[in-house]
C-alpha cells in the first residue's frame, strides 16, 4: 500500500510540475500583452502592436503545451485518485468543470481571434480579444486555486451518510479566507515569471545587437513589471498567505520555518540551517533573533508554537522537503526584488542598456522564477500532507485501491519520456520564434 501511494503521489507531482511550467508564464504574459496592445491604441506607435503579437505567439505555444499536459492530470483523478474523486467530486468537480469552460472555450476562442483576426476586427476589437484571453487565463487560475483552497481549508460542506462531501453553501467556496491571499500571491508570482522572461529576451536582443529597439522595449517593460510584481509577491500577498498558514495550519508553519521548539521570548528567523528531524533541531543554523515573531504578529516577543507543541501524528510527512522548498522560494524572491531594484535604478538613470553585467544577470535569471513558483507550490502541497483535504481526508484514504504500483510506475516512465520529447520540441519552437524576433509591420 505504501509503495502504491508513493508512486501515485510521485506521478501526480511529476505531471503537475511539468504542466505548471506553462500556465505560470501565460497568466502573467497575458497581462503584459494587454499592456502592449493598450500602449499601441494610446500612442499609435507600431512597435507596441508588433510586441503584443510577438508575445502572443509565445503565449499560444505555452497555452497549447499547458492544455496537452493538463489533460493527463484530469484523468489521474479517475485512475490513481478514484476514491478522492468519489468522495469529494460533488465539490471539486464544480470548480474544475468551470475551469475547463474558461480554459478551453473562453481562452482558446479569443486566442484564435487575437492571433488571426486583427485585420478583420480592427484594433479596438483586437484589443478586446486580448483582454478576454487575459480574463480567461486569470479566471482559470482563480477556479483552480479555489479548488486548492478548499483542500487546504475546507468550508461550506457537509458529509453525507455514505461519506461523500457535498456543498451546502456555494458562496463559501469563493469567500474562503484561504482563497484570495493564495490567488493574488500566485498571480503576482506568474507576473514575475513573465517579467523575467520578457526581460531576458530583451537583454538577449540588446547584448547580441539584434532587434535592439524591441530589446530595449522588452527590458523596460519587463523590469518595471518585474519590480512591482516581485514586491507584491512578498508583501502584501506573501505575508497574508503566511498568516493564513499560521492561523489555520500552525504545525505546517512550524515545519516551514524549522521551528522545533517554542521560543518563549520571541521566535528567530532562520537564514540557513538543515532540519534534523530525528534529533528535532536545526543543524548549523544561522538565525536572527525575534524577527519571525515581528513579521508574523508585529510583536518582537510574540510566541509561535514549535513542533514540540503538536502530536507527531499531525506533523507534515516530509519536513525537510517542506523546509527547503519554502526557503528556496523565499530566498529566490528576495534575489528577484534586489535584481529588479538595481535594474530599475539603472533604467531611471538611463544606463540600463549599457550596464552589461545587469543584462547578463537578467538573461540568466530567466529559469529561476520557474524554480521559485515550483517550490512555492511544493510548500503548499507538502505542507498539507498527510491530508488530501486538511483534517478531513488523509492522502492514504483517497488513492485508488485497484491500480497497482507497477502500473503507475510504468505510466510514470511513459510520461517522463513523452514529456522530455515535448519539452525539447517546445524549446526548439520557442528558439525559432525568439531568433526570428518581432515582425515590424506598418499599419
Amino acid at each position: 500500500m505504501e509503495d502504491m501511494l508513493f508512486y501515485d503521489r510521485i506521478q501526480f507531482a511529476f505531471t503537475v510540475t511539468f504542466h505548471y511550467l506553462f500556465p505560470q508564464l501565460t497568466m502573467g504574459l497575458s497581462l503584459m500583452i494587454v499592456y502592449f496592445k493598450w500602449k499601441f491604441l494610446k500612442t499609435k506607435i507600431d512597435k507596441y502592436n508588433d510586441a503584443a503579437k510577438f508575445w502572443m505567439k509565445i503565449f499560444a505555444l505555452n497555452f497549447a503545451m499547458g492544455v496537452v499536459t493538463g489533460i493527463p492530470m484530469e484523468f489521474q483523478f479517475g485512475t490513481n485518485w478514484a476514491k478522492f474523486s468519489e468522495l469529494t467530486g460533488g465539490i471539486i468537480g464544480q470548480t474544475l468543470a468551470m475551469e475547463g469552460m474558461f480554459s478551453f472555450f473562453l481562452e482558446s476562442s479569443f486566442l484564435g481571434l487575437f492571433l488571426f483576426g486583427e485585420k478583420l476586427l480592427g484594433h479596438k476589437l483586437h484589443f478586446l480579444t486580448g483582454f478576454l484571453v487575459f480574463l480567461g487565463s486569470w479566471a482559470s487560475g482563480f477556479l483552480i486555486i479555489a479548488t486548492h483552497s478548499w483542500m487546504q481549508y475546507p468550508v461550506g460542506y457537509e458529509i453525507l451518510e455514505n461519506g461523500k462531501y457535498v456543498l451546502n453553501n456555494f458562496s463559501a467556496l469563493f469567500s474562503n479566507p484561504w482563497l484570495w491571499p493564495s490567488y493574488l500571491h500566485n498571480q503576482a508570482a506568474s507576473v514575475v515569471t513573465s517579467a523575467f522572461v520578457v526581460s531576458a529576451i530583451g537583454a538577449f536582443y540588446v547584448l547580441s545587437n539584434k532587434h535592439s529597439e524591441f530589446g530595449k522595449l522588452f527590458l523596460k517593460t519587463g523590469v518595471v513589471f518585474g519590480l512591482v510584481s516581485s514586491i507584491i509577491v512578498a508583501f502584501p500577498t506573501g505575508d497574508l498567505a503566511a498568516k493564513n498558514v499560521v492561523e489555520h495550519q500552525p504545525v505546517t508553519f512550524a515545519a516551514m520555518e524549522g521551528l522545533f521548539e517554542t521560543q518563549p521570548k520571541g521566535s528567530e528567523i532562520v537564514l540557513i540551517g538543515q532540519p534534523n528531524v530525528l534529533e528535532k533541531k536545526l543543524d548549523n543554523k544561522i538565525a536572527v533573533p525575534n524577527i519571525l515573531s515581528f513579521l508574523t504578529y508585529q510583536k518582537w516577543d510574540a510566541q509561535i508554537k514549535g513542533l514540540n507543541e503538536f502530536d507527531e501524528a499531525l506533523y507534515p510527512t516530509n519536513i525537510p522537503g517542506l523546509y527547503y522548498a519554502y526557503h528556496i522560494m523565499v530566498g529566490l524572491g528576495t534575489i528577484f526584488i534586489g535584481l529588479m531594484l538595481l535594474a530599475s535604478v539603472q533604467l531611471f538613470r538611463k544606463k540600463l542598456y549599457g550596464t552589461k553585467w545587469i543584462l547578463w544577470a537578467l538573461m540568466f535569471m530567466a529559469p529561476f522564477p520557474y524554480i521559485a513558483n515550483t517550490t512555492g507550490w511544493y510548500t503548499a502541497e507538502l505542507g498539507r500532507q498527510p491530508w488530501l483535504v486538511y483534517n478531513l481526508l488523509r492522502t492514504s484514504e483517497g488513492a485508488s485501491p485497484t491500480v497497482s504500483s507497477g502500473n503507475t510506475l510504468f505510466t510514470l516512465l511513459g510520461f517522463i519520456g513523452l514529456y522530455l520529447l515535448l519539452g525539447l520540441l517546445f524549446l526548439i519552437l520557442i528558439g525559432k520564434i525568439v531568433n526570428k524576433g518581432p515582425q515590424t509591420v506598418k499599419h
